[in-house]
């Protein structure tokens, strides 16, 4: 093409508009799922100062979203109806089968410097049961059959030791959050029951049970952090401006997890001994969506 005064404001303006197109390709409101490990209204009170910070620092409205459950929040960005997503690592290996999410960061705290945590089984100590061998005819609760330290990894570590999960219980419930679970042991409803270490410890710390009053009786291996992860069709304009968001985030309390000291990169492969455990207990992630 002839390179005239036509032709040039032609290009001109073709060029403006290709660039305002690819502006509004971008997205204009982050939708944040969070996993239920304490009920909705608390979990979106817990993460609010880092929700806000998120909006600063990205100029866009951010919007919290909790499910009733784990699948719940897997089902939303499935559909669709999330952009990024706070979830346990059972739930994102989930989620990154069945719904094209990705790791892509995981919280570092001030409390502990780490980004792993552990599992375990804790009964009271003055009902038992006192070792895993006296779980047998016990009542016992597991939190959601997509929660990583509230199902994945007892079950396989129950089974290591030779306790069979499936049928040596009186009885087994799901509890729907951890919380609930350390209350339904604390209250008498079950015998025992798996939790992750950092929300028990929460539970203490906030006054809701005495320390004291339990014992654990099995702990897992470390477990890595649970990860915020993104949709891979998300533009790479709003992937970068949230990663850069969030490792900056410092100072904030995230949920039972502490004071964070930013969110450090992670990865798909991070996940991988999650995995692991599941191909331990023959699980199919794609069936169990």
């Amino acid at each position: 093409m002839k390179l005239n005064r036509r032709n040039l404001l032609i290009a001109t303006s073709m060029g403006t508009w290709l660039c305002a197109g690819a502006a509004l390709a971008q997205t204009q409101e982050l939708r944040v799922g969070l996993i239920p490990s304490e009920d909705a209204q608390a979990m979106i009170r817990a993460s609010q100062q880092v929700m806000d910070q998120l909006a600063a620092k990205t100029g866009m409205k951010v919007t919290p979203f909790v499910a009733t459950d784990y699948n719940g929040v897997i089902e939303a960005m499935r559909a669709g109806r999330l952009d990024i997503a706070y979830l346990g690592p059972f739930s994102y290996a989930l989620a990154s089968d069945v719904a094209g999410a990705e790791a892509f960061a995981v919280a570092v705290t001030r409390k502990t410097g780490k980004s792993s945590y552990h599992s375990m089984v804790i009964a009271r100590k003055d009902k038992g049961p006192h070792s895993v061998a006296q779980l047998k005819g016990r009542t016992f609760a597991f939190v959601d059959p997509s929660s990583t330290s509230g199902h994945l990894f007892p079950k396989a570590g129950l089974a290591a030791e030779g306790f069979d999960t499936d049928k040596g219980f009186s009885r087994v419930i799901f509890s729907g959050s951890h919380d609930a679970s350390i209350m339904a042991v604390a209250n008498h409803k079950v015998d025992a029951a798996a939790v992750a270490d950092r929300i028990f410890d929460s539970a203490v710390s906030k006054g809701l049970v005495k320390a004291d009053d339990f014992q654990v009786l099995w702990r897992s291996q470390p477990i890595p952090e649970s990860p915020m992860a993104w949709r891979k069709t998300l533009d790479s304009a709003t992937k970068q401006k949230v990663a850069a968001a969030m490792a900056d985030i410092k100072g904030l309390p995230w949920g039972d997890q502490g004071m964070l000291d930013g969110f450090a990169p992670t990865n798909d492969q991070a996940y991988d001994v999650v995995r692991q455990t599941a191909k331990i207990l023959k699980l199919d992630l794609g069936k169990m969506k």
